[in-house]
């Protein structure tokens, strides 16, 4: 029976113990009782953090190395696995068989896809169990129900990144397989839902929980409220290609939120601090919780001297850099070719940086206002409703370039500078190989100078066909072995 179902530690202790656990071991000396973690709503809180804590942990699963530390260790990939960041040398290593895309089709302990199955499952365990036992706290109506949202929340985000990682894109694909369900406490093997089954099962607790949320406030950005709710359900309906409901959707969430501008944009702390106005959920980092070398920023800052600095430093390609007109400030957070110095160099990113060089403390962004613009602007497109969708593209991206203007846009040429905007505006945020799987694009790398290939590291990829195996996560060979309603014609490809 797999660890990640029926393994209980208290959630309070999770980081206290370590996380290299043996997935068969189901009763732990250290466990406690059910009771004694439950037993009062300031114990259920904790459990939350615990969950919220795990988003940035690194060491997760079975994998100490460091490309394992939470969310974003995952939205990196996503990017490298994308068109946009070339990766200037070899360095150390770490995520270059991502760039080259191979490391997703390795299914052994303590590679990518076994830390994704780990990581998102543990959080569905934990969610499954806050659930089963929250009704029975003494605390009023509404605390319940704040604590039902978030778990429904997180529950929807970990199956919305299962299913996008170790399935193909949403349409085209409903029947085929996706991942195991489960939504309550239980020791009980499942096979794979179907990719239908799994969104249906997102659709549902995302609906919930914006019922739930809906008027309750949250402690901090760290929590999940109704606006992030309403921002996956955007999300889960811009890659079903649902239009209506992600314009909706996307226009709910991003309202109350005031965008970065011009004069901000490029600050060193606008996508390093929980307190840029713009952010809607993240992780707060102190210094004496940062995961050090095992950081995003350590693969992305090469003011931290962490592994960015050490010959891994990540670029945008020369391809995009030159779309972005001057006087854009989003063409500032690169750095221009010809002024690279040190380890700064040429189209180096300086977008992505900790508030204070030489410091680890620097929070992670998960979700922001900018992302639902442009996802209402995509839908609205898409619908062809183009004299509204150029209004709300131009209200984000005249807040980077004032002399911004979308007037000449229409039909397919309209959707095209969305999704190019889309790249522009969240570089470096994991969303590049979802949106290449929900377009049906295959990978298409520029070459030449300042782009991908020599003298730059040489991924060795640079087309793909559409739906490429090589964008499928394959599943653990430990989940196979140890799940009796999975055989090895479960595998992907």
């Amino acid at each position: 029976m797999k660890k990640i179902l029926s393994y209980i530690l208290p959630i309070t202790l999770l980081f206290a113990v370590g996380c290299k656990k043996d997935y068969l071991n189901t009763k732990p000396s250290n466990a406690v009782t059910e009771q004694q973690i439950f037993s009062d709503l300031t114990k259920v809180y904790s459990a939350l953090e615990g969950i919220n804590k795990e988003l940035f942990a690194s060491g997760i699963g079975a994998s100490t190395g460091h490309d394992n530390f939470g969310q974003k260790a995952f939205d990196l990939q996503n990017d490298l696995s994308g068109n946009d960041i070339v990766v200037h040398s070899q360095g150390y290593g770490w995520f270059n068989a991502n760039y080259n895309l191979t490391e997703w089709g390795r299914p052994t302990t303590a590679r990518q896809p076994d830390n994704a199955w780990y990581f998102y499952y543990d959080v569905i365990k934990q969610a499954n169990q806050i659930l089963s036992v929250i009704d029975g706290v003494n605390t009023s109506t509404a605390n319940k129900e704040i604590v039902k949202g978030q778990a429904l929340g997180l529950r929807a985000y970990a199956y919305f990144y299962l299913i996008n990682y170790f399935q193909q894109t949403y349409k085209g694909n409903e029947n085929k397989p996706g991942v195991p369900i489960y939504t309550i406490v239980s020791t009980e093997a499942k096979g794979r839902g179907t990719v239908q089954e799994v969104y249906t099962q997102i659709i549902a607790d995302l609906t919930a929980a914006e019922t739930l949320l809906t008027g309750k406030p949250r402690a901090t950005k760290v929590n999940i409220d109704v606006t992030v709710i309403q921002g996956f359900r955007a999300r889960t309906a811009l890659i079903m290609e649902d239009w209506a409901t992600a314009a909706t959707y996307a226009n709910k969430a991003r309202t109350g939120y005031t965008l970065l501008t011009s004069s901000n944009y490029a600050s060193t702390t606008s996508f390093s601090s929980l307190s840029t106005p713009e952010w809607m959920w993240g992780s707060t980092i102190p210094a004496d919780q940062a995961t050090i070398y095992a950081s995003y920023f350590s693969h992305m800052d090469v003011r931290t001297g962490g592994y960015a600095a050490l010959g891994g430093q990540k670029k945008i390609t020369k391809a995009l850099y030159d779309q972005i007109p001057v006087g854009d400030v989003r063409k500032n957070v690169f750095k221009a070719p010809g002024t690279g110095t040190g380890s700064n160099v040429d189209y180096n990113q300086n977008k992505h940086q900790v508030p204070v060089s030489g410091s680890w403390a620097a929070d992670y962004v998960y979700m922001r206002a900018a992302e639902m613009f442009l996802i209402e602007a995509e839908a609205l497109a898409r619908q062809n409703n183009d004299a509204q969708s150029r209004a709300v593209l131009e209200a984000l991206i005249k807040t980077r370039y004032p002399a911004y203007s979308a007037a000449s846009f229409s039909g397919t040429a309209l959707i095209s500078e969305i999704l190019l905007q889309r790249r522009i505006e969240l570089w470096g945020e994991g969303f590049s190989l979802l949106d290449i799987k929900r377009t049906n694009q295959g990978l298409n790398r520029p070459t030449g100078a300042g782009n991908h290939g020599s003298p730059n590291f040489d991924p060795g990829v640079y087309t793909t066909s559409p739906a490429d195996s090589r964008f499928l996560m394959r599943i653990p060979q430990r989940e196979l072995d140890s799940n009796p309603s999975m055989t090895a014609a479960d595998q992907n490809p």
